[in-house]
């Protein structure tokens, strides 16, 4: 029901920018211009009749069929008898008795008649009905005149004035067209697109006040005095019970480990937007929300995982969390060195106050603990070699950062190598190039912004993302900031004695923002089962493959692989990607089971 309220609110969100926006530009154009009035001339005052005008009754002869109804007229000094029959108009010289036909030059001379503008006129033409005659029937005269205001006066067969057309009601017309939604005829106000903007508008403010009480559980309105509490049995994986609390009925999972200083994992604070903050529901787990069915795999479901930030204590519940007896600990850590990569990739190296264990392990995460702070873009050193990107950017004097945030990095290198040192790959988001005084992402800007020596708090490791060793063919495709993990992966197999074949396919936009070329290209040197190709998206050249990465890893190498379902394949990096190379691989046959992928919960 969100999705869909979602995304219908879009399209009605849309469509109100339209109605907002094309009524704002109608109103300010000139209304006298928009209806035709600036350059037609006044309705003459009322001839008096010919006195030798000849009567009716003995013209009517002449008629080419019976007439209904007659009435009398003028064009322009001419009077005439208008005799209107079932299938047609004609026009009739009230002095001569002569049947009237409306050629190209009375077209003009009547046109010209009604028009009192500086513009000449053009020859009329004869011209079927239009957008801009239709109100009206039926074939109609039109005459143009070359004023600044490109005026065209219509006429219909017998002599009326029908419409004074110009610039400033072609473009009033353009915006009615989507004011109203009738994009064929312009003047329908009932038409389908209307109604079902009318009908969705009312669907979305029904959804919308259901989806906020939905929001709300009862024992919210409860004092938690009166709720009573719940027994909560915290368990790590292998069985081992970790801790034992109690909560107020109704209060989530998250919340009650939070209370009891043990926080889980989280990008949104427990907005149910991340899907960190998993946990396995021991014995019978409760019904699927949609937030679990979104941000979970089907398989985890059916294993009783849910989303701690969902799951409420309305029973005595047993759950399981990751990281064993070290869940909830804070760790401290000091900044050894701070090495920049590209202009806007820094490789932040962790000494931790104490040495990892093995849960440290390639593909795993820690969340570092960004305080409240503020922060100067004078703060920020750059190498001379990247001022000229950082000079691009227009950041403002000063931003701050007023709550304790989390934010999550995987490690990019096995700390057995590292000698038990956390490596970390930190992006600085800045927004857009060129835009005034756009603040920096809060937590990317803190800890880029570290420097040797300087002290900080994490949690973790957390995370399920790693590598199934074996015999298998192992295939790593990343992007952007997915070469951390994966780095981490690949360096760990090729040191630890594996020898099967092991490919690793890079996407990014230009040389400049991918990190560890030099590194790959050393350890596909050195080693002889391990392949390494860099695709860039925004630089073509003869050297390398350009374009999208999961195109180019199909053309170049899975499109020819004789056996595909003898391949792992290990995928991390931006959401667009990770989508498009699952669905390469799905199309390519490749079993789900033998994909793994990180997308940083976002």
């Amino acid at each position: 029901m969100r999705k869909i309220h979602k995304w219908i609110g879009l399209l009605i969100g849309l469509q109100f920018v339209l109605w907002m926006c094309s009524g704002f530009v109608m109103s300010l154009l000139d209304a006298e211009k928009v209806r035709g009035r600036e350059f037609r001339a006044p309705v003459a005052a009322k001839k008096p009749w010919p006195s030798d005008a000849r009567p009716v009754s003995g013209l009517l002869t002449v008629a080419r069929e019976p007439s209904q109804t007659v009435s009398t007229g003028w064009l322009v000094d001419r009077p005439v008898y208008r005799l209107v029959g079932e299938k047609a108009t004609q026009l009739i010289d009230a002095r001569s008795g002569q049947r009237v036909e409306l050629d190209a030059a009375l077209a003009q001379s009547l046109a010209e008649a009604s028009y009192r503008g500086p513009g000449k006129a053009v020859q009329a033409e004869l011209v079927d009905r239009s957008l801009e005659t239709r109100a009206h029937e039926g074939k109609v005269w039109r005459v143009g005149f070359s004023d600044a205001e490109d005026t065209t006066v219509y006429l219909s067969l017998q002599g009326d004035v029908l419409e004074h057309r110009n610039k400033t009601w072609r473009l009033f017309d353009v915006f009615w067209m989507l004011h109203i939604m009738d994009y064929s005829g312009r003047q329908d106000f009932n038409n389908p697109l209307v109604v079902s903007a009318a009908v969705g508008g009312f669907w979305l403010a029904l959804s919308g006040i259901w989806l906020l009480f939905t929001s709300f559980s009862l024992a919210e309105f409860i004092p938690k005095r009166w709720r009573g509490t719940r027994a909560l049995m915290v368990h790590a994986p292998d069985g081992s019970r970790l801790r034992s609390l109690r909560a107020h009925a109704g209060d989530t999972v998250f919340v009650a480990l939070a209370q009891q200083g043990l926080q889980l994992p989280s990008n949104c604070g427990g907005g149910q937007t991340c899907g960190l903050c998993e946990v396995r529901v021991r014995g019978s787990a409760p019904e699927a929300t949609s937030s679990d069915r979104a941000l979970l795999s089907p398989s985890r479901i059916e294993a009783g995982c849910r989303l701690a930030c969902n799951l409420k204590l309305d029973r005595n519940l047993d759950i399981e969390v990751r990281g064993g007896a070290d869940f909830g600990a804070v760790h401290e850590a000091e900044v050894e060195s701070v090495r920049a990569l590209s202009p806007f990739l820094r490789e932040v190296v962790l000494l931790p106050k104490n040495k990892p264990g093995p849960d440290y392990r390639p593909g795993s995460f820690i969340q570092v603990h960004v305080p409240a702070y503020k922060m100067g873009k004078h703060q920020i050193e750059a190498p001379d070699e990247h001022r000229s990107a950082w000079s691009g950017l227009h950041l403002p004097a000063q931003w701050t950062s007023g709550a304790l945030l989390r934010r999550s990095y995987s490690l990019s290198a096995p700390v057995q190598q590292t000698d038990g040192r956390l490596t970390l790959l930190v992006r600085f988001c800045h927004g857009k190039q060129g835009s005034k005084n756009h603040p920096p992402g809060k937590g990317s800007a803190f800890v880029f912004g570290l420097k040797a020596g300087d002290k900080l708090q994490y949690s973790g490791p957390f995370g399920d993302f790693a590598i199934q060793h074996g015999e298998r063919e192992k295939v790593f495709i990343g992007g952007g900031a997915g070469m951390a993990p994966l780095r981490a992966m690949v360096r760990d197999l090729l040191e630890s004695g594996a020898d099967e074949p092991i490919h690793f396919w890079y996407g990014a936009r230009n040389l400049a923002d991918a990190p560890y070329v030099e590194e790959m290209e050393a350890l596909a040197t050195r080693f002889d089962n391990f392949s390494w190709q860099l695709v860039l998206s925004e630089e073509r050249g003869a050297e390398r493959p350009s374009g999208m990465v999961h195109d180019a890893v199909r053309e170049g190498m899975l499109q020819m692989h004789p056996d595909l379902q003898a391949c792992d394949f290990y995928l991390c990096g931006p959401p667009p990607m990770l989508t498009a190379t699952r669905a390469m691989l799905k199309k390519l046959g490749v079993q789900d089971d033998r994909v793994a992928f990180d997308d940083f919960k976002i």
